[in-house]
């Protein structure tokens, strides 16, 4: 072959790029513009996440709606009425089917990218991709079951003559914190998963853990003040606070809790990212 066909020849042309794959530094960065450039294999598989959710069901998206509902229902009965605990001067079933949407929804998200990296072993084996899709994914399908069931809780507030202030502009910036808080607590669970497969057991006992220790089913108004700063270590507490606070007309802005919460969070999400980047190129040969 002389050097006329060669060059002629389209695999040798320069227009050609290659990528060239290389393991993570010790300070790996979070590669947003891989994840940019994957943007479509995201919504994929976010969208797959949905329909498998979702398929052969026979009440569909219903299940939105009443999975918070009868935890409300239940909350109303127990802690509303036999126990007595006090909700702000706000009627106990808005109160608390305020503070199921942002749980239910971290809940989801927490629970199901922490298994997402095992339940994606197929494609992690076989093909290259930023891991980074599987657990964002994952958090991401849960805003639809949230989208369905706020229109419940709008419909609530309306039977009980609760209309929402300005405060209600902050709910997307809600919605972002407890998503950001599950996809931070989740990679870590995501990469221990992968090597330590006991962990996915401690899921659920850590959620149902979780909620009890969040102000789901009471006021954090009963936690002593000088207790509070320390009780918003926990980053739910903020979310639930802020989400009452913009939906229900409380008096009381979240304050000092919420900066601390705020400050959980990114700690949680810079420590996820690290640990999560750092034991990506081990997935393919443990999983």
């Amino acid at each position: 072959m002389n050097t006329d066909q060669i060059s002629s020849d389209p695999v040798y042309s320069p227009a050609l790029s290659a990528a060239r794959i290389e393991p993570p530094s010790s300070w790996p960065s979070i590669g947003l513009r891989e994840l940019w450039d994957y943007r479509e294999l995201l919504y994929f598989f976010t969208w797959r996440d949905i329909k498998v959710r979702y398929k052969q069901t026979a009440l569909g998206a219903l299940w939105a709606i009443i999975q918070p509902l009868f935890m409300m229902l239940v909350f109303s009965l127990f802690f509303g009425r036999l126990a007595g605990v006090p909700s702000d001067g706000i009627p106990y079933p808005v109160f608390t089917f305020c503070a199921l949407l942002p749980w239910q929804l971290f809940a989801h998200a927490l629970t199901e990218s922490s298994n997402s990296l095992l339940r994606s072993q197929q494609l992690i084996t076989k093909v290259y991709f930023p891991r980074l899709v599987v657990p964002i994914s994952a958090v991401l399908g849960g805003l639809v079951d949230f989208a369905i069931a706020f229109v419940m809780l709008l419909v609530m507030m309306f039977l009980f003559g609760i209309v929402p202030g300005w405060q209600i502009v902050t709910i997307p910036g809600l919605i972002l914190l407890a998503m950001l808080t599950a996809l931070g607590v989740g990679l870590w669970l995501a990469a221990l998963n992968v090597q330590y497969r006991d962990v996915r057991f401690t899921i659920t006992f850590l959620v149902q853990f979780w909620l009890f220790a969040t102000p789901v089913a009471y006021p954090s108004s009963l936690v002593p003040a000088k207790w509070r700063a320390l009780y918003a270590l926990n980053p739910m507490v903020g979310v639930v606070d802020g989400f009452r606070w913009a939906l229900l007309g409380k008096h009381e802005s979240p304050g000092l809790p919420f900066v601390v919460s705020l400050i959980v969070v990114f700690l949680l999400l810079a420590g996820g990212l690290y640990y999560f980047r750092r034991q990506e190129q081990q997935f393919a040969d443990i999983i």
